[in-house]
């Protein structure tokens, strides 16, 4: 396995989005990739990159989809032999799933906090928090991305036990993040619609602690509410929109490691693509020491096998489906 992780797909800006066929091909035709899928019985496939996407998407919905439409939390955890999960842990890695990584760059456009569930919304925006206080330099703002899904049980007890506010929904979590870590207690610009049902609801704050960018917090309507809650696509073309993300901008996105590699690719799909922008993407880094009163969850190799598969699913849609509006 290499040391250094395997490098995703890349599209500076104003670019042509042809370019990232190569970058797509190099990660999902990796030695760790190839490894993978000669250890859970299949047969690399001749063809085209199209074709090889087509069966890695077909392969780990056999192998490797343990949610069988649930949320993540609810997934299973498959029984493995220690070998095969070694191998998937050390494929993982090589993959860019565990080992969080900096940002590339001194600056930024803009910096993107991706929401998720309530602890990791919490160790996201204390990271961004980290980030600028280290010296990152942001020019625009910083983006905090959630929903209106409302929390677990699991997720109230989680909270609870950390001493931190009871929220209702995911926007609430990262709204109180927000405050706490920001320092600071009412946002200056405020702006929504409430429509009566999430689906249809959006609500925006702006906040502008003292010696940083501003920070917007933001919910976004469903492209198809009759269907769903408005899901990440959704909220990032929404800020996209609200912010004038224009074509030299380079956006600095914030997940966990285990999500980088299917959530850069989702933006690249999402924004990259249709408004020529850059797309870094960083995973938080566990070791620190500050992001404590919530730490990350232990991650097994099932959880690992699902996310390797959402990559794949994401970087097929990339390829085939470039441009999303």
């Amino acid at each position: 396995m290499p040391e250094l992780p395997v490098p995703l797909p890349t599209r500076a800006p104003g670019e042509p989005a042809d370019g990232m066929a190569a970058g797509i091909t190099a990660w999902v035709c990796a030695d760790p990739m190839r490894q993978l899928v000669e250890r859970f019985g299949g047969n690399w496939p001749d063809g085209d990159l199209t074709d090889v996407l087509r069966f890695l998407d077909e392969f780990s919905a056999r192998h490797w989809d343990f949610r069988g439409g649930r949320e993540r939390p609810d997934a299973r955890e498959p029984d493995l032999e220690p070998d095969t999960a070694e191998l998937v842990l050390a494929s993982a890695a090589a993959l860019g799933l565990i080992r969080p990584v900096p940002p590339v760059r001194p600056a930024y456009a803009h910096l993107v906090v991706l929401g998720g569930l309530a602890h990791a919304c919490v160790r996201r925006v204390g990271y961004a928090a980290h980030l600028l206080r280290g010296g990152l330099r942001v020019d625009g703002e910083v983006a905090v991305l959630g929903s209106f899904r409302p929390l677990t049980d699991w997720e109230r007890r989680t909270l609870a036990d950390a001493g931190l506010p009871a929220d209702d929904t995911e926007v609430d979590v990262l709204d109180s993040a927000v405050r706490r870590v920001f320092q600071v207690t009412a946002p200056a610009e405020q702006d929504g619609v409430d429509a009566g049902h999430p689906h249809h609801s959006w609500s925006s704050r702006t906040y502008r602690p003292a010696g940083l960018p501003p920070v917007r917090v933001l919910a976004a309507p469903s492209s198809d509410p009759h269907r769903r809650r408005a899901h990440t696509a959704d909220t990032q073309r929404f800020w996209a929109g609200h912010v004038q993300l224009a074509p030299d901008d380079e956006v600095l996105m914030v997940t966990a490691p285990i999500y980088v590699p299917f959530q850069h690719c989702d933006a690249l799909r999402t924004l990259a693509v249709p408004y020529g922008c850059g797309i870094d993407t960083v995973g938080v880094d566990p070791a620190l020491a500050d992001l404590a009163v919530l730490p990350e969850q232990t991650l097994t190799p099932g959880r690992y096998l699902q996310e390797i598969r959402s990559a794949i699913r994401s970087m097929r849609a990339l390829h085939d489906r470039p441009d999303p509006r």
